[in-house]
């Protein structure tokens, strides 16, 4: 009886040092005796106590975070930029033998490859153009790690902190640009009112009644509220032409009644003017109280 128990412990080790089970999202790379012997996939495995190790590789995606980094720009400009990569294990047995530590690697590298990719772009590129500098970081990941076993599938820039300076500078430049389509949009508008309002006065000129039928319909926009004041407004073009005919009238008379201009008088029967000096006259009047009279001019 104690050697079956024995026997039974026995076994119970070594098939606990023999089996192996790899998960479906992984891949087992078996080493005997220091060599490579393959690749094993999801499933049960056995291997030899003692001469095979068993290496588990995830071939899930993995998200990776870069940390900001301190980046100048091709402008100059000093910009804080931090991204996220997402790569995965495509061959487990080089990500195994060809490099140590694949999360490392990655995440040094990224650092590096976006440092330099970014300071190839002004400022005003790397705000406006991050998919293309996204595009062009997962590239040169993807030749870098390929000897890795490694696939770098989407790099995107996560977060770009500006200098203080750099922003109020960019927001009075967004106000002007602002500014100046606020001005554009108003500047078109009144051309486009000119237009219609004098389209609207030719059409008046040759409709007389279409003046009154604008004038009706501004006593009902003034009557919709209750007003106690009336409105009676006053034909604008007749009243300009019988204003101009009475100023023509009124030039007409005074040039009849203006009193001829003095003709000129040549020769020796030509006499200088004399010219009268008004003497004081008095006259007396009597004022009560005796009082002194005064004279008149």
């Amino acid at each position: 009886m104690p050697l079956f128990v024995g026997l039974a412990v026995l076994l119970l080790l070594l098939a606990a040092l023999s089996l192996r089970i790899v998960q479906q999202f992984e891949r087992g790379v078996p080493f005997r005796l220091g060599r490579v012997v393959g690749v094993r996939s999801a499933g049960l495995h056995v291997i030899v106590p003692v001469v095979d190790v068993l290496r588990r590789v995830s071939l899930r995606i993995v998200t990776m975070p870069i940390q900001s980094q301190g980046i100048i720009t091709r402008d100059n400009v000093s910009v804080d930029v931090s991204a996220v990569t997402y790569y995965r294990i495509v061959d487990a047995e080089k990500s195994v033998v060809a490099i140590e530590d694949v999360r490392a690697a990655i995440n040094q590298i990224a650092q590096t490859t976006l440092r330099k990719v970014v300071g190839q772009h002004t400022l005003d590129e790397t705000l406006s153009e991050t998919d293309r500098i996204n595009v062009d970081i997962r590239e040169i990941l993807d030749v870098q790690t390929v000897e890795w076993g490694v696939a770098v599938t989407l790099v995107e820039l996560k977060d770009i902190q500006l200098p203080d300076s750099v922003k109020r500078a960019m927001a009075r430049q967004a106000e002007a640009e602002r500014e100046k389509r606020a001005k554009i949009i108003a500047a078109e508008g009144e051309s486009l009112a000119a237009q219609a309002l004098g389209e609207a006065s030719d059409i008046m000129v040759r409709h007389p009644l279409a003046l009154q039928l604008r004038n009706l319909q501004s006593l009902v926009e003034l009557g919709v509220d209750k007003n106690t004041t009336v409105v009676f407004p006053a034909p604008l073009m007749s009243t300009i032409a019988e204003l101009g005919a009475f100023l023509a009238r009124e030039h007409d008379a005074s040039e009849l009644h203006a009193p001829p201009a003095a003709t000129p008088v040549t020769g020796e029967s030509a006499t200088p003017a004399t010219t009268a000096t008004p003497r004081p006259v008095s006259v007396d009047v009597s004022v009560p109280n005796g009082s002194v009279p005064a004279p008149v001019a």
